[in-house]
Formats: C-alpha cells, structure tokens, sequence
C-alpha cells in the first residue's frame, strides 16, 4: 500500500509541474505543428535519460552540492539569461512563424536531444529536483529499490502522459489552426518564459546580494 503511494503521489505532484509552461512545453508545442504527435513522447525520453541520471546523481551524494547558496544563484541567473534569450528570440521570430513547413524541414531537429538541452535550460527543473524532488527520493529510498523505481515511474509517466496529451492535440488540431493562431500560441509561451526570466534573475540577485 506504501508502494502505490508513492507511485500515485509522485505521479500527481509531477503532473502539477508538468503544467507549468516552459521551454519543454515550447518545443513540444513548436515541434508537434512540424513532426506530429510523436514529437511530445520523443521530447520526453531525453528528459526522462536526464533526470535518470539526476537521481542516479542525487542518490550518489551530489545532493548537499547542489543545495548550497552560490549554487543556486548560478542556477537561477545562468537559467534566467538562457531564459530571457529564448523568449526574445521567439517574440523576433513571431512574424516569420507559419505552419506550412517542407517535409525537409520536419526532420531536421534531434528531439530526445532537444529534450535533454530545454530541460537543462529550465533553472525551475533543478531546483525542484534539490527541494521537493530530493525529498521525494529521501523518503522512497528507506523502501529500498522498489521505492524508488516507483516513485520515478510515477514521476516519469506524469511527464510523458502530458506531454504526449499536449502534443496529440496541437499535431491533429493543425488543420484547424491558422498561422495567427500558431503565432498568438507560441508568442503565449514566450511570454511565460519571459516571467519565468524575470522571476529566476530576481531571485537569482535577492540570493546575490
């Protein structure tokens, strides 16, 4: 009964990140008008390969470096410059933006890689998994390996559903969408990443100072 608990917890307090826009949920936007529903579940397994990795980390000790003051202004300032690039880049490419796109075009972009690189420019991804990710792990660990395969399958399958769910939609909705309204959703998406720059530099040069 513990077991479920973790995996059905794990799931649903993943699933209430995984609402929160972002880069991902940019590129998987942008990727699935071009690739089709395949883009959110490919955009999903390298974030899934990164975060493996980051437990394997976390669960190796890397935990108390992470956690430290310095760490986390570097974090949040390095993340809020990449953030506030991406969200000046779309907002200048806004009136290039179209959905009529060559076949060439399609395939152009890595997406399990494109995965991994959006995550890690998300200062939000890392400091959830030092604060609330972390204490998960803490918590499951003291059930052994079953605890924590739970807790990252509850985790993982949150992220992976609504992704695939977001990129489902956007890929058959495409021959209802017009490019304003391509424009006017992904010019949304940079507007989040936007706040998300502000936020993170704010709080990034309150730590700093």
């Amino acid at each position: 009964m513990t077991l479920l608990v973790i995996f059905f917890s794990s799931f649903v307090i993943a699933l209430s990140g995984a609402l929160m826009p972002g880069p991902l949920l940019t590129v998987t936007v942008s990727e699935s008008t071009r690739r089709g529903a395949v883009a959110g579940p490919l955009v999903i397994l390298g974030h899934g390969i990164l975060e493996l990795v980051l437990v394997l980390a976390l669960l190796s000790g890397l935990a108390p470096f992470l956690q430290r003051d310095d760490v986390f202004v570097i974090i949040a300032l390095a993340g809020g410059v990449i953030l506030l690039w991406m969200a000046i880049s779309m907002f200048r490419g806004l009136p290039s933006l179209s959905l009529n796109i060559s076949a060439g075009e399609r395939k152009k972009q890595n997406l399990v890689l494109t995965g991994i690189v959006f995550s890690l420019a998300n200062p939000y991804w890392l400091i959830w998994w030092t604060s609330i990710g972390l204490g998960y792990i803490v918590y499951s660990v003291q059930f052994g390996a079953a605890g924590v395969f739970l807790f990252f399958a509850g985790h993982i399958l949150a992220d992976f559903a609504w992704y695939a769910f977001i990129s489902f939609g956007v890929a058959k909705g495409r021959r209802y969408f017009s490019d304003r309204a391509y424009r006017s959703l992904i010019g949304g998406c940079a507007f989040f990443l936007l706040l998300f720059a502000g936020y993170f530099l704010y709080n990034g040069l309150e730590r700093l100072l």
